[in-house]
């Protein structure tokens, strides 16, 4: 069986193909075909104007249109379509997804932060790490950022806040909704376990390969640290050609990294694991979980 999972943020649309092979008894393969991610930057345009303009809107068609032809090509059986934090905001929101529809034949839904921290946490990666820890999933995206706090076992705490990198280069976060996630992240991850952080997102992802640290091994909160005082130091120009980053990278990996080392800091953390997971994988899981019950 092969799924899709079509996610639309607020920096860049993704589309995810997955080859799912049952075996009675067994845990399911999952087998990634593909993986397209195509920087529409929507958030460049919500945060700043409070919708989606024309080009944009015409660039996010198009993109539909080239997601739904590949999992014809791939025949994919089922698909999920979701769009975060810069379709949440868009003041013409309704009218894109009319559009799409229209156009591309894609029912698109637009999740609430909450429904956004639930997909990353139906990864299972707590379930599979050391049982004596508890865990914080930290999901840092262009427009928003998603913890979700797994102790004794089970999910404990989840919340999203309008904390993201984009918003930040837009200059639209609020002090006091620094304060608002410093007071959760510091009354609600309390736990008998020592801390440890599960970091999903493409900023993340870039510098645990940068940093060249082996699989299944954690990144220090020094190290995340230091990768923000040293790329924040560095014009843009300069990020692109030092550390080979694309130019959709290089402007909101430094607003990343902050977001990152804040909440390590405020929640005691001291170390991240970096799975290279997403909200595109928990939509697969999610999307599985439900044709299980269906055909039963």
């Amino acid at each position: 069986m092969k799924l899709a999972a079509i996610d639309i943020g607020s920096n860049a649309a993704r589309l995810l193909i997955v080859e799912v092979i049952s075996n009675s008894g067994k845990e399911p393969l999952f087998t990634k075909l593909s993986l397209v991610r195509v920087p529409l930057r929507l958030g460049f345009d919500v945060f700043e104007f409070g919708e989606i303009r024309k080009e944009k809107s015409r660039l996010l068609r198009t993109t539909m249109k080239a997601f739904k032809l590949l999992m014809k090509v791939y025949e994919v059986s089922y698909y999920k379509a979701c769009a975060t934090s810069a379709m949440r905001d868009a003041a013409n929101r309704k009218d894109i997804l009319r559009k799409i529809k229209l156009e591309c034949g894609l029912d698109i839904e637009v999740i609430s932060g909450d429904k956004e921290a639930s997909y990353i946490c139906d990864n299972h990666i707590a379930e599979k790490m050391e049982k004596g820890n508890a865990y914080l999933y930290i999901d840092v995206g262009g427009g928003s950022t998603e913890l979700t706090f797994f102790s004794d076992g089970k999910l404990q705490y989840k919340e999203s806040f309008n904390i993201g990198t984009i918003r930040l280069l837009k200059k639209q976060v609020k002090e006091n909704t620094w304060d608002e996630m410093k007071e959760h992240i510091q009354c609600n991850t309390k736990s008998k376990w020592p801390l440890i952080a599960i970091g999903s997102g493409g900023n993340i992802n870039k510098i645990f390969s940068m940093s060249k640290t082996k699989e299944n091994k954690p990144l220090s909160i020094q190290l995340v640290k230091d990768y923000y005082h040293e790329l924040s130091r560095i014009n843009l120009p300069d990020r692109m050609r030092l550390y080979s980053l694309k130019a959709d990278r290089a402007d909101v990996i430094v607003p990343a990294l902050q977001i990152y080392s804040l909440v390590m800091t405020w929640a005691n953390i001291e170390e991240i694991f970096v799975p290279r997971i997403g909200l595109a994988d928990g939509m697969i899981q999610k999307l599985f979980e439900e044709i299980q019950r269906a055909e039963k």
